[in-house]
């Protein structure tokens, strides 16, 4: 499941924090990126298990109200949704049995945010037309947990507010790890029953690595890196760059040169995107040029064997076009207001902290 968009994203977290902390213990950071990315799989779970705990409210509803129907001699409900097949073979699931029982986040503890969601999605149009719908088969009952997942529980303020509470990293990997949840449902098979493969913790068995050299070049080489941006610079004061775009950079820089198989171009996109997200509205294009600076200078002083494309001459009206376009938000504003600042509070006097051992 982690894979390396993931990765990334927590390296630039982590990295503002290492930076923002006073205690620059690398191996305390290692550990702290690690934890995090270990809570990202644990969000996964315990999203998968919101569906679990979601169905086993709606059959305690569907018992009450078929309790007073047989005692006023009414019509008894339907009990499709709650035993809806895909959340049924979810529910039985072993791996996700498994990994909940060593658990201390249950949702058993948070009723009211489960029911709260039972009745928006009872409310729901989507629910309505499952209800009606004549064919009764798996794949309709997976489908619709699907949409329900992406309509009502993906952008979900008030669940977003629950999961804050449990860990100061949930907030921020919800985004993506919603994404692996989609992909989860899509992938389940009724052949496959209570065996069913969820997502491993890792999307490739070297990624956890990858991680680890990632961050400890990003860190250990940081003077020199940050003198390949002071020499790319030209005119800009490099002292007056955005703290962010430095991390970043430092980060891609890290990348390029750690990792040959990886396509300098490909970095530079991944980072790129991640100042779109993470830093000032211009940062972007301004990573962008100074990464490819720094690449070529690189490859011509024979410290990365890589190659990069042709530079293309610029036209002053496409950049005045690309200017004065509306900027694509991200859903976090800036990583200052986000997790990487609450990471490096963790550090500070009556912070609370989660257990990292």
């Amino acid at each position: 499941m982690i894979n390396r968009e993931l990765i990334r994203i927590k390296i630039v977290q982590l990295t503002y924090a290492y930076y923002q902390n006073g205690n620059r213990n690398m191996d305390n950071a290692e550990k702290e990126l690690l934890f995090s990315l270990a809570k990202a799989y644990d969000l996964y779970n315990y999203l998968l298990a919101l569906i679990v705990s979601i169905t086993q409210e709606e059959r305690h509803r569907v018992e009450i109200n078929a309790n007073r129907a047989t005692r006023e001699g009414t019509e008894a409900p339907s009990q499709r949704f709650a035993y809806n097949k895909f959340a049924v073979q979810l529910e039985e699931n072993k791996q996700l049995n498994s990994f909940m029982e060593t658990q201390k986040h249950r949702w058993e503890d948070d009723m009211e945010i489960v029911r709260k969601l039972c009745d928006q999605i009872e409310q729901s149009t989507i629910y309505q037309e499952y209800m009606v719908n004549e064919e009764d088969s798996y794949d309709v009952d997976r489908e619709v947990w699907r949409k329900i997942y992406r309509t009502l529980i993906q952008e979900n303020a008030d669940l977003d507010a629950v999961l804050e509470e449990k860990s100061l990293y949930w907030n921020d990997d919800k985004e993506i790890v919603d994404t692996f949840v989609l992909k989860t449902i899509k992938r389940f098979d009724p052949e496959n029953k209570a065996d069913q493969e969820l997502l491993k913790e890792y999307r490739e068995e070297d990624d956890r690595e990858f991680a680890i050299k990632l961050f400890r070049s990003t860190i250990l080489n940081a003077d020199e890196y940050q003198r390949y941006m002071s020499e790319s610079s030209r005119n800009w004061d490099f002292s007056r760059l955005a703290y962010m775009d430095v991390v970043i950079m430092q980060i891609a820089i890290a990348e390029m040169l750690t990792f040959p198989n990886i396509p300098a171009t490909v970095t530079i996109n991944e980072y790129v995107d991640l100042a779109k997200l993470y830093s000032t509205p211009r940062s972007g294009g301004y990573i962008n040029g100074m990464l490819d600076a720094i690449a070529r200078h690189l490859i011509q002083t024979g410290k990365m064997m890589k190659v990069m494309p042709e530079p293309r001459p610029r036209r002053a009206y496409v950049d005045n076009q690309r200017n004065n376009a509306p900027r694509r938000e991200g859903r976090r504003p800036t990583i200052a207001q986000t997790s990487a600042q609450r990471i490096a509070s963790r550090t500070q006097p009556d912070a609370p902290q989660e257990n990292i051992e």
